[in-house]
């Protein structure tokens, strides 16, 4: 029997209306209290095509459900020096709650120094030290990066609870694959996984994936995951997204995972799509960290002034 399609586009749909609600609770005057709108930075440098329609679709959700969004658009020679006063001055904004530094950046521009400039509040991507460390030591309020939380999010939502699972991630990248085991071996929800991490140096891969209960494929290569790798029964999520030649394509391309579809989806129990996946999901948990963000900002704010 086929796998049964996990529709990320359908989750995240959810997801964002439910965001869409809090959001406008948030705004709404209370008792006299006056309300308020989370605010999300996007920072694009430069005029690569493919990062201006992403950044234009994360500025179009957040719209969607009610986020105030901005964006600044910086020429590709803008000097690291002046890209960090960029950041600082988000810093500082208080209606900035969420900051996001499109990458990758130019050569000339240390992408480290720039993810480090973020305050950590504000670091919607989850990329900063910080943050990155507060995840790998099992902090439940930690901006985690958005695939990997989307994943989480997904396999919940999905009916596929991780908890008391062997899971195998197969991509040791910071943006996925080692956030994504943290994110597992977490105690508590979306957590308590066993969790086993593979990667392009690992001897027999499919003798690793074979072990996974649900596994989680993140290497940005076509087809490396195929039907005999894949345990028959098994939940199987694609985060890759491939750009393949195809001449009959309107585009003369179409986009395809990590996994081979039409063979691994006759094995697994279920299965993420390309596109349609864990795409829609990225984006939907960007706003959600968004919207954390703005939460923890506004109650730590309260907090401080004075009776």
């Amino acid at each position: 029997m086929p796998a049964t399609i996990i529709s990320g586009t359908e989750v995240a749909r959810t997801l964002r209306a439910e965001l869409k609600e809090k959001v406008a609770r948030r705004a709404s005057s209370h008792n006299g209290t006056p309300g308020w709108i989370p605010g999300l930075a996007t920072v694009l440098v430069g005029d690569d095509p493919a990062s201006r329609a992403y950044v234009g679709m994360k500025n179009r959700a957040a719209a969607e459900v009610g986020i105030h969004s901005r964006q600044i658009n910086l020429p590709a020679d803008v000097s690291e020096d002046e890209l960090l006063g960029v950041v600082e001055g988000l810093n500082a904004d208080p209606d900035i709650h969420g900051i996001l530094v499109q990458l990758p950046l130019p050569r000339h521009i240390d992408e480290e120094a720039i993810l480090e400039a973020i305050l950590p509040e504000k670091d919607v991507d989850g990329f900063h030290p910080v943050n990155v460390g507060r995840l790998a030591v099992g902090a439940d309020d930690v901006l985690a990066p958005c695939t990997p939380k989307g994943v989480v999010d997904l396999l919940l939502r999905s009916g596929h609870d991780p908890a008391g699972k062997h899971v195998v991630v197969v991509g040791r990248s910071n943006i996925v694959g080692r956030p994504m085991a943290s994110l597992l071996l977490r105690r508590g929800r979306g957590g308590d996984a066993t969790v086993t991490v593979a990667h392009s140096r690992t001897p027999d891969l499919g003798a690793v994936t074979r072990l996974a209960d649900i596994l989680v494929v993140a290497v940005g290569r076509p087809d490396t995951v195929t039907a005999d790798m894949v345990r028959e029964g098994a939940v199987v999520i694609d985060v890759g997204v491939n750009r393949v030649d195809d001449p009959s394509a309107p585009r003369g391309y179409r986009l395809v995972g990590d996994v081979d579809f039409e063979g691994v989806r006759e094995v697994a129990g279920a299965l993420t799509p390309v596109p349609g996946g864990v795409g829609p999901m990225t984006i939907a948990t960007l706003l959600a960290n968004t919207v954390q963000a703005a939460e923890a900002i506004r109650a730590r704010s309260e907090q401080e002034v004075p009776a």
